[in-house]
């Protein structure tokens, strides 16, 4: 049987430029969301990320949150040239004792990276990024002082492994943020009983670690951490924006998997049109949020 669990299109080995153009579009609707910016503010105020630190952003995707570390780590969020370091940030613009700090954003997919750093450029960001592996960070021991890391876990297949990596780069007082979605909180509505079941089942077998929200903490403490704040909040999603297409992409992959028939596919949809025009559509899942710091 064909495992349905396909590793994910944002990991190197599957970065076919035939999907980067739908991956951005994906990444920049989920910042739109009012659930996404909610939990991101939080945790930004939480990480407090501030002039002259050393910041770097795991799977920085299309650089929109290392843009925001960068901003924090310059004296009154200024425009920098990014100095002449290397991916350590140990070089000018790295220098945690002068007035400008470092943000760096690692991602292993040469498209998004691409579009990471055009990005940067032509908001005048002294972010960088750099390629790299979430299991095997670029960076040598005690080297930063905060981490970000945004729905990255559910795509590894051992994010304890990488949360290790994250506590490994930190100094003694150092921050990290953890931001992820849990699969298990998918809801739908209208739908049948039967057909919630299989549009759930769709939608956390597509994650390596659908269960990667609520083990944020336990993957912390285990990496030696200390948890200091837990967040969350539930993304909703507009019937006609993002749902439309969703649904009706997990609508086909339950019937190709013989989940239910296309005739309770098809009264979905009729179900949910008619609930999107009169205003009782629903779909939302939770993202959860956690940030710790690496004892003294």
């Amino acid at each position: 049987m064909t495992d349905p669990r396909p590793t994910s299109a944002f990991h190197r080995a599957n970065a076919d430029p035939a999907v980067t153009d739908r991956l951005i579009a994906a990444l920049d609707a989920q910042a739109a969301n009012p659930g996404v910016r909610r939990l991101r503010a939080w945790a930004h105020a939480e990480l407090a990320v501030r002039p002259g630190e050393r910041a770097l952003d795991v799977g920085a995707g299309t650089g929109s949150e290392t843009q925001v570390l960068a901003a924090a780590v310059t004296p009154e969020g200024g425009a920098t040239d990014g100095g002449t370091g290397d991916a350590t940030g140990s070089g000018t613009g790295g220098a945690i004792g002068g007035a400008i700090g470092s943000a760096i954003g690692v991602e292993p997919n040469p498209g998004l990276r691409a579009v990471a750093e055009r990005r940067a450029a032509e908001a005048g960001s002294p972010a960088r990024f750099v390629d790299g592996d979430a299991l095997a960070l670029p960076l040598p021991d005690g080297e930063l002082d905060a981490v970000w890391c945004e729905r990255v876990l559910q795509h590894l297949t051992d994010p304890a492994r990488a949360v290790a990596e994250m506590a490994r780069v930190l100094r003694p007082g150092g921050r990290v943020a953890l931001l992820d979605t849990d699969w298990s909180t998918f809801l739908i509505h209208p739908a049948e009983p039967d057909v919630q079941s299989a549009l759930a089942t769709v939608v956390r077998d597509a994650a390596a670690r659908p269960d990667a929200g609520r083990s944020l903490a336990g993957w912390l403490v285990e990496a030696g951490l200390t948890v200091d704040r837990l967040g969350a909040d539930v993304l909703l999603h507009d019937s006609h924006a993002t749902g439309g297409p969703l649904v009706r992409g997990l609508g086909a992959a339950a019937v190709e998997r013989g989940l239910i028939t296309e005739e309770q596919r098809d009264r979905l949809y009729a179900d949910l049109d008619a609930a999107a025009g009169a205003g009782a559509f629903h779909l939302s899942v939770t993202m959860f949020a956690a940030v710790a710091h690496r004892p003294r």
